[in-house]
Order: C-alpha cells, then structure tokens, then sequence
C-alpha cells in the first residue's frame, strides 16, 4: 500500500518484456578527481561529454528545456571505490567531492537497460486514465534529493501526467489507484534513454 508520501527514485523490477530482472548493471566511471553532486540508488544518470557518469538534473517535463541529456544511460545502482585508507568501499551512493586516490577508480553501477520496468511512487492521487499516460520527475533531482542513511534516492513521480513528450510512461500500477502516493510500474520512453535515440554524446 502507499497512502503515505516515501518515494525511492526509480527500483528495478522485471523487463518490459515479461522477463524478470536478474540485476545486471553496466559499470561505468565517475570522474576520479570526483564530481559536485551525491548520486544516489534510483538516481537518474548520463555520460557526459567528458564520458564520465553525472547526474540527470532535469525532470524530464518534455522534449525542450526540461529534457534528459543525450547521453542518459538509466538508473544508478551503487559505486565501488578505493577509500583513502586503501579500503575497497562498495556503497549505495556515492558521496559528493569525493575524489580516487591516484591510479583508482570510481565505478558506477547502472541499470542501463532501456527495456526495464521501474517501480516508483507518485507524488499524488492518479486514476485509471493515467494508465498509458506519460510523465516525469516531480521535482529535479540533485544531491538533495537522496538521504545518506540509506543512500537511496528520495525522487518522486510527478502524478499531473499527460499525453505529450516526457521521460517515462506509466505501464502499470502497484498499489490500488486510489492511494494518496500510488506506486506505479514507469519505462524510459524512445529519446529519453540514449539507447534508444540516435544522436550521439
């Protein structure tokens, strides 16, 4: 049931396709001199040009200004990196400033998959028609949008959906409609996910 507001970004659930997601992430790097935002598990995230990870900070409302980079590769799942103690630290979230020793690296763990179906929670009261329907982020996300105790992302779904060109479509429902924050099974929609647009980074 979700009648209280708890959203955790976007978790993993089974492919579009029917068959269940078994956990395969892609590893990608963060920049080792360390970037200025948290990422958190459920973030969304992009190559950026450098072709380092970084987050996705807009929500996704459309095709224009608020749209995903090109180069958005999907859900970010955990990072593993060498502490300055020499520790091997494999965490949900990787911890903003945080720069590699030197000759280490920073990886990232990212469910890239344009094919997977994401469980995550609206932001508000949705209907049946809201089936089929697109939508996005209710709010942008950045390194507030996640909690360090947990390393999960706190990003909700934005529940006011519509019809025109947004970041994902709403495929399903997980708990009943009537709901005060109903959890809904979301896809990235063709152009959102660099997997499944044709311009390069």
């Amino acid at each position: 049931m979700a009648k209280t507001s708890s959203p955790g970004g976007l978790k993993p659930i089974r492919r579009s396709d029917g068959i269940a997601y078994a956990g395969a992430v892609e590893q990608y790097l963060v920049n080792p001199a360390g970037i200025a935002t948290n990422l958190f598990t459920g973030q969304v995230v992009a190559i950026g040009a450098d072709g380092f990870i970084t987050l996705v900070t807009s929500t996704g409302a459309d095709g224009n200004s608020n749209n995903f980079p090109v180069g958005t590769i999907g859900v970010f799942l955990g990072v593993e990196y060498i502490n300055g103690q020499g520790q091997l630290i494999n965490d949900t979230f990787y911890p903003a400033g945080y720069a590699a020793p030197v000759g280490t690296a920073i990886k990232a763990f990212v469910v890239a998959d344009p094919n997977v179906l994401f469980k995550a929670q609206m932001n508000g009261v949705i209907d049946q028609s809201d089936i089929g329907a697109n939508t996005f982020f209710a709010a942008a996300q950045s390194s507030a949008t996640g909690t360090v105790r947990t390393g999960n992302s706190t990003s909700a779904i934005e529940s006011n959906t519509v019809t025109t060109a947004a970041a994902f479509r709403i495929v399903a429902v997980v708990s009943p409609i009537g709901d005060a924050f109903p959890d809904v099974l979301i896809k990235f929609n063709p152009g959102f996910h660099s997997f499944t647009n044709a311009v390069g980074i």
